[in-house]
């Protein structure tokens, strides 16, 4: 999962913000525009064109069917029949494309929510730091114990659970990019928390199972490690025209390359 993580990260901390990341828009605009430009090159060359345009006109036809013999119930009942064993062929023509095109639509969005979902947290914001334990670990919440970085400080004593959870009140005195350093046992778990400053890539969560693919902002917790998740709160970023958070930037970039597919299929010769 790292190993994935570090390369898309690479590629896309280049490719992004190329202003900025204080002009969202651009690379909300851009990006889903060219996933759809990229969806149509994979659907035209890994789909059966003439075979989808075939089952197209018969699902035409049998639809021309049900309004020339509307009075007649059986053949309605036929033609509705026909059509719908014509939309599970056009689905199966649709399954190639569809697989060669989810991973790298998936990296993409995911990266585009890393960089703009989110915004540091306010300089004197107070938050959770939240360690969630294996429940199989070989050690407890007693066992755990937080290092904290200059600029921050401990708003309030640890609670520690019994079913191996551990929640710190910090408190944001100064801006910057902090890091807290979570013992566990023997070992010591990194936290960043980014704080005031500009619009950046901020990190939010730290994640051991294979979520820690949809959040590059940080490094994915070692498979063997006795830590399940380490999070702070999140702060959503307000971006104009696109509803805040994770949710508005998938839907936005969706949408939007949907849009772009359609709009340009006659252009690039593909039919959809």
């Amino acid at each position: 999962m790292q190993t994935y993580n570090n390369i898309a990260s690479a590629i896309f901390d280049f490719l992004f913000a190329p202003f900025g990341h204080e002009i969202a828009l651009f690379d909300l605009i851009v990006w889903p525009v060219i996933i759809g430009i990229g969806a149509l090159q994979v659907y035209k060359y890994t789909s059966n064109q003439a075979a989808i345009a075939s089952v197209k006109r018969q699902i035409s036809m049998h639809l021309l069917e049900i309004r020339l013999f509307r009075d007649d119930i059986a053949q309605v009942l036929k033609s509705t029949a026909k059509i719908i064993g014509k939309n599970v062929i056009y689905i199966a023509h649709n399954l190639t494309p569809m697989a060669v095109m989810i991973i790298p639509m998936i990296a993409l969005m995911v990266q585009l929510v890393a960089h703009y979902a989110y915004q540091p947290a306010p300089p004197g914001s107070v938050e959770l730091l939240h360690l969630k334990l294996d429940p199989d670990a070989a050690v407890s919440a007693q066992d755990v114990s937080l290092e904290v970085p200059a600029g921050t400080s401990l708003d309030a004593p640890p609670v520690r659970t019994a079913d191996g959870q551990v929640f710190w009140r910090v408190k944001a005195d100064q801006p910057g990019d902090h890091v807290f350093k979570v013992r566990v046992g023997d070992e010591v778990y990194e936290k960043g928390w980014a704080v005031g400053g500009e619009a950046r890539k901020v990190p939010v969560k730290r994640l051991r199972n294979w979520e820690a693919l949809l959040y590059p902002g940080e490094a994915a917790i070692p498979s063997d490690a006795p830590v399940l998740s380490l999070e702070l709160d999140m702060h959503t970023r307000p971006i104009d025209f696109v509803w805040d958070g994770e949710l508005g930037i998938l839907m936005w970039a969706m949408v939007l390359s949907l849009v772009a597919g359609v709009a340009l299929k006659d252009f690039f010769g593909v039919t959809l």
